[in-house]
């Protein structure tokens, strides 16, 4: 009746489950005893058929153990029903501790102030959190479930429901503050992917006009019409391919406002490096028009090479015909002299026009 009568319930779950396992051990002896009883009552029975002379005492006795028995069977009811109860608190407790802790370990990963420090690993660390938020989305079922359990077990046990309670709040609290942090985190690190994805257009942009800058710069001017000719179409192709970045520009500048409009964290950061891109795109886009410039007056001089080299090739040949002192010895050779001279003077007209 000691065993059955114990107010002793457990500190923890495996404290209860070592007093279940006793008394599944006691309730084990219970059943073994229970034929000793059924052997007192076939006994007394057949004392009391005989007319046994103390037959009163023997259904007083008889009485007596059969009221034993079935209050310490009542008990042992009892018991087991409140250690039963018991282990259903303590899981409670054991899931709540777990669930929390759980919690705690991942909001540590969640409090870090590593939000990366290129767009690599802001990227990494993204998918890092994904993963994270995927696993709180699978926790929010069981934090669900144990206060739905919390519910269940305060309206079973009333006597434990103000610690049940405390337990139950103690979980949700640990929830709600997992999900700011989560929510936090996410925000910082977009805020970050954006800035990193930024600067890395701003990279590639700015490294891109270096190099357009030394192309522009690298041809030396032509010696001759065909290869003026050949600059003038080359440099028109580095112009194609200038606008060809525009829509990188816009695109590079647009993120770069939109940062400043939100207000981030990095807007100082973000206002230089858009005036720099805004320089360098203008200092590229003067830098080509000058060197139009320069191989459009280089083809006009070579043109004037040119036109003044065959000019000359003409008026050295013109010459000899001038110096010739044939004047022709009849009529016929005088007129053929006249008509080249006639012929000689359309020419001349014609490339007097051309030098003036």
């Amino acid at each position: 009746e000691a065993i059955v009568t114990s107010e002793e319930l457990g500190q923890d779950l495996e404290h209860v489950e070592v007093l279940q396992k006793k008394f599944e051990e006691f309730q084990t002896d219970l059943a073994a005893h229970e034929e000793r009883v059924n052997e007192v009552n076939q006994f007394a029975g057949k004392l009391i058929q005989e007319l046994h002379p103390e037959e009163e005492l023997i259904k007083s006795k008889q009485d007596e153990v059969n009221a034993s028995w079935q209050r310490l069977k009542g008990l042992a009811l009892q018991r087991q029903g409140k250690l039963f109860g018991a282990a259903e608190v303590q899981r409670f407790n054991r899931d709540v501790d777990e669930t929390i802790s759980w919690i705690k370990e991942k909001g540590q990963l969640m409090a870090s102030d590593d939000f990366g420090r290129d767009l690599a690993s802001v990227q990494a660390l993204l998918r890092k959190h994904e993963g994270l938020e995927r696993d709180l989305a699978a926790l929010e079922d069981k934090v669900k479930a144990l206060c739905a359990e919390a519910d269940r077990l305060q309206q079973s046990h009333p006597i434990n429901a103000s610690q049940i309670q405390v337990k139950r709040e103690e979980l949700i609290a640990n929830w709600e503050q997992i999900r700011t942090l989560a929510a936090e985190r996410h925000a910082r690190l977009n805020d970050s992917y954006r800035l990193q994805r930024f600067l890395a257009d701003f990279r590639d942009l700015t490294s891109w006009v270096t190099e357009m800058k030394a192309l522009i710069n690298a041809d030396e001017l032509a010696n001759d019409v065909a290869g003026a000719e050949a600059l003038l179409d080359r440099h028109q192709e580095h112009k194609g391919e200038i606008d060809a970045h525009e829509d990188s520009f816009k695109s590079a500048d647009e993120s770069g406002q939109a940062l400043l409009a939100a207000g981030h964290y990095a807007s100082d950061e973000v206002k230089e490096k858009l005036t720099i891109l805004s320089s360098e795109r203008s200092a590229l886009l003067e830098l080509w028009e000058l060197r139009r410039q320069q191989y459009e007056q280089c083809m006009d001089l070579q043109l004037f090479y040119r036109d003044t080299e065959q000019v000359d090739n003409w008026m050295s040949k013109q010459e000899a015909f001038l110096l010739n002192e044939d004047l022709g010895d009849s009529l016929d050779s005088v007129e053929a002299l006249l008509k080249k001279h006639e012929d000689f003077e359309k020419s001349l007209s014609a490339q007097e026009e051309k030098i003036t």
